[in-house]
């Protein structure tokens, strides 16, 4: 075979080699094999990797004898042979022509390493033409596709194209431009006679050359030319399609497939990294699959030439054994000299394969001279053929920086077209010329391989993306070219299943990570892949703004037709400089991802990917007569109700749909086609269930998002539609898995929530409609696509806007059980354990709050009656319903061992049960309340042992404090009351006296018990004054007994000292105390009366007197309490002696309410209780001191003058002065006494 530097035509034999010939290379799977080629002193780095073989073990050549006639067929010509493969069957023997996809069978074989890991994907003989642009006048015409940072380069046979044109109507807007702008009268070249000999004595060499049986046996040259020249037109390659023949095509293939890897298969949906919960349906059939998108080479190779990676397609057959495990066998015409072509071309389809040697054989007119074996590296330095390395390494390193400079829109078509004879290359935009094309818009043969390729890299790194997040930038940037190059009417499949992924590139469940989110904001665009990508395009287009462009064989056109060009090399020969377009190669991609903490916005992000997908769905489907002809743009009202008047039996209904929805998934695979008309197992019908479950999710965090911002109207709504996506689910899916089910309990528990914290703020709920009752374009158009498959109504009962607190909670305690019921169920009852544990929680919760709610319509109820004479039949229902959700929250929070909840629930119920007990009690109109009674006492006591139950669920404060501290107070408020009681309104028609009093006592020091007075709280004050009032009552009952007690003197000297002692520690208790001046007042002069009674029963002067100075210091004591209500007086003066009479009477009337903790009544009526009993006290002392029959001692005369000036203040004292001025003189006289008497040392200080 020759090849002329005219037409540069490669001389690699079998170019279509499919069936399975090999080398040593091919020896495994994956065989990697290195090799480092030296030329002169410098040295290029050349590392190959094998992919992919589908050879056999290689075998030796055949060495032809001289004079051997390579005219005459061998007697195994054209015969099926393993070792040349499909080539061999044709008289073609090796074809220059590339498929117009192998680059995408490539690609679409090893989807890992497209997009970042190689440089360039093409077929070796695509490589070989790249690089001989320098050194060849040949035409060049190829197509260029980018995928991240990968190029795919095939070849674009314009004639061929053309052809097919003037027969379909195709491309005819290209074929007007290249008339145009190139070539004005273009023809299709015929290939020469000797072209077609020198292929067919190539292939006879071939088969010459196999050691074996039939081998090296001439036979009568059977074929004429004419005969060749047919047979060249049959099997030359058609476009689109790869060429195939009739006669192996089936043979061929069978072979092949055997041996591809799994990968290989997917055509789209099926890829294997793509998770598991991502996996779609297959978009291509066998046959769209099959249209020249096979990986059809004998091997693929990594070929690493410098720093360039390529994924490279080669069918060089490679022979081997003996001395020479690898060689390439060549045929050469000696007459004719190698050329620099040829030797190029020998060069790199060895470094590409990793053949160290080349055996040569020379013929003469077909007759065989001899052979020469020649190294690979020894082939640049061949005479006549000589090149220079590392020239063709800067072509190499200049022609990929120019194309990835300016191939820089993504899913584009790029042409890299050199005019035959021309030094000009131009590069054009055929995706930006086709839509200027209108209606030619998409008839872009390239089209679809591009989207799918585009597609199948954006799912391989999907599974990549779950690692390390830069990817997804990288992902959406694909999806979204994907979707840009296709026509939604023609491949609705592709274009719902990447815009389902582009919603999955949202994980709303997890947050974002902050080094993350830094590397997804880096800069870039959609389609093009860093700005620097664009400022080195501007630069080439700076240098070649004033190129010209050479026609395709002839022609010169004008310089203005660069206009339409992307980018122009004015001269190959600048391909030969170093670094003429300097390392735009390594940029890599750097692309946009919208990152934002907004989760409504990302979820905004998520519901209009999904809608386009669900729109392609919905557009693909034929079946719509049976649907209703609802228009998107209309709302589609969300209904609330006010269901304060609903009957409870309508309400169960209701919610028992929602139980048997939630807790009652359909089992068994569809059968028929659902509502909108899809088939059960089709495309449409797994990409719907991907996608409305999707948007169930995306509403969920929706709604969630908005509960937390306390927009509880917003978040019903989103949960709303979350429920009907579920439900549209439900309709079209036939088993619902165990994750489907676990995010359904977790809508139904978050539904749950919402409804409880819209009937605990019903004051708001005017803002909680208007939220409720907007809706957004998307969120309409989302439902028009759910109610194709379903009326989406399963759960409206538990998403409806209600405006009965009590419906509402109810609802909300429903949701948490059906949540409840789906978590225990077979399917999820071994996944959900801490799931469960926070649904009891909640259903403890929601028990709890519908138990204090029915509880406290008791209480309001108990209020709103007038005379209470028996308990109502409405009171004792609110009762049994708090008491039994009560019940059933204990259980709740028993069953995951909360013991803090447990307590709460069981003080709550104390609490009913203290409800109970006051709605027991005896009123009537006039006759005020009757004796205490035997129910309050029941309630009373059945409330304490709640009390108690609680405090031992606790154990100790450590556990919880704070709710420690709440049952320790109502138990000892429950004891305190019961004693109140019983001591207020004793029971004297059914028990004793002295019963009564034990009882008092008992509970009484049982209240005392759990008066927490050395914890430093906010209850201490209550603690402090509550212990001063049970010693209060006690003194005070002691006191009755004592004044009432006849004949046993031992009683009454016990109930003397134990009212003493009580007093006192009155008395000391509210001395601490800052705001109970009344209550301090009154135990002293109840304490000046058990003196005076005392004293009342002594005959002696002596001890008249001692206990009449008792009882005087026991009164001066009183300072300090008239200081307290001296000191309120004043500041109440203060506030009506304002000068704005508006605030003044405004203070007037605080001042006449509540009396700002101080009731003057009270003040009055102690005050006229102080006034008689002082003025006595100091008379009788008076009388004692001035009768007494012993001289008194000067400090006795002293006392005597002082009580006498007390007493004259007193009686002189005016009886109608103010109250300030009277209490103001009670202090000064109490002063001046305690002066004289000493007794600021008994304990009268300020605390």
């Amino acid at each position: 075979m020759s090849a002329s530097a005219g037409d540069g035509e490669p001389c690699t034999p079998l170019d279509n080699a499919k069936e399975e010939v090999s080398g040593p290379t091919c020896t495994g799977d994956n065989s990697k094999h290195e090799s480092s080629i030296c030329s002169g002193s410098s040295e290029i780095k050349s590392r190959a990797v094998v992919k992919y073989c589908a050879a056999p073990p290689p075998t030796s050549y055949a060495l032809l004898q001289e004079k051997t006639d390579l005219k005459l067929p061998p007697a195994n010509w054209l015969r099926e042979n393993p070792q040349l493969g499909s080539a061999g069957t044709t008289i073609l023997g090796s074809s220059s022509k590339s498929k117009p996809f192998s680059s995408f069978g490539m690609a679409y074989e090893f989807i890992d390493c497209i997009g970042d890991d190689v440089d360039v994907v093409s077929d070796s003989e695509n490589i070989k033409k790249l690089l001989k642009i320098p050194y060849s006048k040949s035409h060049l015409s190829m197509a260029v596709h980018r995928v991240g940072r990968t190029l795919l380069l095939d070849e674009l046979d314009i004639q061929e194209l053309f052809m097919r044109s003037s027969q379909t109507g195709d491309w005819t807007w290209l074929k007007e431009f290249y008339q145009r702008l190139i070539d004005q009268k273009w023809q299709r070249k015929k290939k020469s006679k000797e072209h077609w000999y020198q292929k067919a004595i190539l292939s006879k060499f071939l088969y010459y050359s196999i050691n074996g049986d039939g081998a090296a046996e001439p036979q009568s040259d059977g074929l004429n030319e004419g005969e060749e020249d047919s047979g060249a037109d049959e099997f030359s390659s058609s476009w689109p399609t790869a060429f195939t023949s009739t006669s192996n095509a089936e043979e061929s293939e069978a072979p092949k497939q055997e041996s591809v890897t799994v990968d290989s298969s997917f055509a789209l949906g099926q890829v294997t990294s793509v998770p598991k919960e991502q996996n779609l349906p297959t978009i291509f059939n066998e046959g769209e699959n099959g249209q020249g998108l096979r990986n059809d080479f004998v091997r693929n190779i990594m070929w690493t030439f410098e720093d360039i990676h390529m994924l490279v397609g080669s069918n060089m057959p490679i022979f081997g054994g003996g001395r020479y495990p690898a060689v390439s066998l060549r045929l050469r015409d000696n007459n004719k000299p190698i050329n620099i072509l040829t030797g190029i071309d020998y060069w790199l389809d060895n470094l590409m394969c990793n053949v160290p040697e080349l055996v040569m054989c020379f013929h003469v007119n077909g007759i065989v001279q001899k052979y020469e074996m020649i190294k690979t590296e020894d082939i640049p330095h061949l005479e006549n053929s000589t090149f220079s390395t590392r020239v063709v390494k800067d072509i190499a390193q200049n022609v990929l920086s120019f194309l990835k400079s300016n191939c820089t829109k993504e899913g584009h078509t790029y042409w890299l077209f050199k005019a035959s004879g021309s030094d000009i290359v131009k590069l054009y935009d055929l995706t930006t010329l086709c839509e200027e094309a209108e209606e030619e818009k998409y008839q872009n043969p390239f089209t679809l391989p591009v989207a799918v390729l585009l597609y199948k890299v954006a799912s391989n790194l999907m599974l990549k993306a779950r690692q390390n997040r830069k990817h997804y930038g990288t992902i959406r940037t694909l999806l979204l070219n994907c979707v840009k190059l296709l026509h939604q009417d023609r491949h609705p499949q592709i274009i719902a299943s990447a815009h389902y992924m582009l919603s999955e590139l949202f994980q709303l469940d997890e947050p974002l990570e902050e080094d993350g989110g830094e590397s997804l904001r880096a800069g870039g665009s959609e389609d093009s892949y860093s700005d620097e990508d664009r400022e080195e395009e501007e630069e080439e287009e700076d240098l070649t703004e004033d190129s010209d462009d050479d026609g395709s064989y002839s022609n010169c056109s004008s310089p203005q037709d660069d206009s339409k060009a992307v980018a122009v090399i004015r001269s190959v020969g600048e391909l030969s400089v170093p670094e003429k377009y300097r390392s735009t190669h390594q940029i890599r991609p750097s692309c946009a991802f919208p990152v934002s903490q907004d989760k409504e916005e990302r979820c905004r992000l998520v519901l209009s990917y999904v809608l386009k997908g669900l729109k392609a769905v919905d557009g693909s489907i034929k079946k719509e007569s049976d649907l209703p002809a609802a228009d998107p743009n209309t709302p589609i009202p969300l209904k609330y109700e006010d269901r304060s008047a609903t009957g409870a039996c309508a309400t169960e209904k209701g919610i028992s749909l929602l139980l048997e929805r939630a807790a009652g998934p359909l089992q068994g695979e569809q059968k028929h086609t659902t509502r909108s008309g899809m088939i059960p197992g089709s495309w449409q019908h797994h990409m719907k269930l991907k996608l409305f479950f999707k948007a169930s999710k995306a509403y969920y965090v929706l709604s969630d998002a908005a509960t937390n911002l306390l927009k509880y109207g917003r978040a019903l709504r989103y949960i709303k539609l979350s429920l009907q996506c579920y439900d549209a689910y439900c309709s079209v899916s036939g088993t619902l898995h165990p994750h489907v089910l676990l995010f359904h309990s977790q809508c139904l528990s978050l539904c749950g929530d919402i409804q409880l914290m819209l009937a605990q703020n019903a004051n708001n709920r005017a803002a909680y409609l208007e939220e409720y009752s907007y809706q957004t374009k998307e969120d309409q158009e989302i439902l028009h696509s759910l109610h194709r498959e379903s009326s989406c109504q399963a759960f409206s009962m538990a998403t409806d806007l209600a405006m009965d607190p009590e419906y509402q909670l109810f609802v909300s305690s429903k949701c948490y059980e059906a949540a409840y019921e789906l978590l225990v169920s077979e399917p999820l009852k071994d996944l959900t354990s801490d799931q469960l544990s926070q649904v009891l929680k909640r259903l403890g919760n929601i028990r709890n709050e519908m138990g204090v709610y029915y509880m406290n319509q008791a209480a309001a109820m108990q209020a709103e009656k007038e005379v209470k004479k028996s308990v109502s039949a409405a009171e004792q229902e609110m009762w049994k319903k708090s008491f039994g959700f009560f019940e059933k929250g204990m259980k709740d929070f028993e069953a995951i061992g909360d013991s803090t909840n447990t307590a709460l629930l069981l003080c709550n119920t104390g609490r009913l049960m203290r409800i109970c007990a006051q709605a027991h009690c005896n009123l009537s109109g006039d006759e005020g309340r009757g004796e205490f009674s035997p129910e309050e006492a029941l309630y009373y006591n059945k409330a304490i042992d709640y009390y108690l139950q609680a405090m031992k669920a606790l154990a100790s404060r450590e556990k919880h404090s704070a709710v420690w501290d709440s049952v320790n107070w109502e138990l000892s408020t429950t004891y305190f009351t019961l004693a109140t009681l019983l001591q207020d309104y004793a029971p004297v028609s059914r028990k004793a006296q002295e019963q009564i009093e034990r009882e008092v006592t008992e509970a009484m020091m049982k209240s005392l018990k759990y008066c927490d007075l050395q914890t430093d709280s906010a209850r201490q004050p209550l603690y402090q004054y509550r212990a001063a009032t049970i010693h209060h009552r006690l003194a005070s009952m002691y006191h009755s007994c004592f004044r009432n007690q006849v004949g046993d003197e031992h009683l009454r000297k016990q109930h003397r000292s134990l009212a003493e002692l009580h007093y006192s520690k009155a008395v000391s208790l509210f001395l601490s105390l800052k705001d109970a001046p009344c209550e301090l007042l009154r135990t002293l002069l109840e304490r000046v009366a058990f003196a005076e009674f005392t004293m009342a029963g002594q005959n002696s002067s002596t001890a008249k007197l001692k206990s009449l100075t008792g009882a005087i210091e026991i009164m001066t004591e009183t300072r300090h309490a008239f200081q307290l209500i001296h000191k309120e007086l004043q500041e109440e003066q203060t506030e009506l002696n304002e000068p704005d009479s508006a605030e003044s009477a405004e203070s007037s009337d605080v001042a006449n309410g509540p009396m700002a903790g101080l009731n003057l009544q009270e003040v009055m009526k102690l005050i006229g209780v102080f006034e008689p009993s002082f003025s006595f006290l100091l008379l009788q002392v008076i009388k004692l001191m001035t009768t007494a029959k012993r001289k008194p001692s000067n400090k006795d005369e002293e006392l005597l003058k002082t009580y006498k000036n007390v007493y004259s203040k007193l009686l002189r004292a005016e009886k109608n002065a103010p109250l300030v001025s009277r209490v103001e003189l009670y202090v000064e006289l109490l002063q001046q006494l305690m002066q004289r008497t000493g007794s600021d040392d008994t304990g009268t200080r300020k605390p």
